[in-house]
């Protein structure tokens, strides 16, 4: 009798050793729970790490002009490195500035909206230039300086950095299609968005979408 007890007793210890404290499971019944509990857990650790991603990942509210012809890079990429010439005819590559945001603008002395934009282009530098912004003017005109600082002389043009690109090679390494176009590069050297046409530059919507960039890269890793 004593023998019957203890192995009645063995028996429930083995059936309720399964979760200890609890009722007896069925092993079928528990692995699904188990497998349940951790694809809510898996699901929930997922959605912790996308959030602050997405988060931080968000773009630029555009405004105004730039709401309609403004084209964000989603993801953005490298800027080419195609070498150019300085007003005073020293090779320069785009990654010298590496490290500030730079506005670059192709332009040339015979493009009458390029001419009319350029005004907004200086002050946009004057106003952001303390800040981290580098407003860039990549001349495409054939006679390069020749052709260059009499124009700049004559409107009074002596803020922004003036490149020369007459053989073109940067702009079509940009894939431009038109003059002016404009491009958004940010501080690791990548291109975020374009503008094709012109644009007032120094207005609120512009400077909106510039310190974007120049608020949000400023402390990110160069590479």
């Amino acid at each position: 009798m004593r023998m019957l007890k203890q192995a009645k007793m063995f028996r429930c210890r083995r059936k309720s050793s399964f979760l200890p404290g609890t009722r007896a499971v069925h092993p079928v019944r528990g692995l699904l729970m188990a497998l349940c509990l951790a694809l809510a857990s898996m699901a929930a650790l997922a959605a912790a790490a996308a959030a602050p991603a997405t988060a931080q990942n968000a773009g630029p509210a555009l405004e105004g002009e730039f709401a309609d012809n403004f084209t964000l890079l989603d993801p953005p990429v490298p800027a080419p490195e195609e070498t150019v010439e300085t007003l005073d005819g020293l090779p320069v590559k785009l990654s010298r500035y590496r490290g500030e945001v730079v506005l670059l603008n192709f332009w040339a002395t015979w493009c009458a909206p390029c001419v009319e934009e350029m005004p907004s282009l200086e002050r946009l530098s004057i106003d952001l230039k303390g800040q981290g912004l580098r407003v860039v003017a990549a001349s495409m005109d054939v006679k390069g300086a020749e052709q260059v600082k009499p124009f700049l002389e004559k409107h009074g043009l002596s803020e922004m950095t003036v490149l020369l690109d007459r053989r073109t090679k940067l702009g079509q390494a940009f894939g431009i299609q038109g003059l002016p176009t404009t491009y958004l590069i940010d501080r690791q050297g990548r291109v975020v968005g374009s503008y094709q046409g012109s644009a007032e530059w120094d207005s609120e919507a512009a400077k909106a979408l510039i310190r974007f960039y120049l608020d949000g890269s400023q402390n990110a890793s160069l590479q």
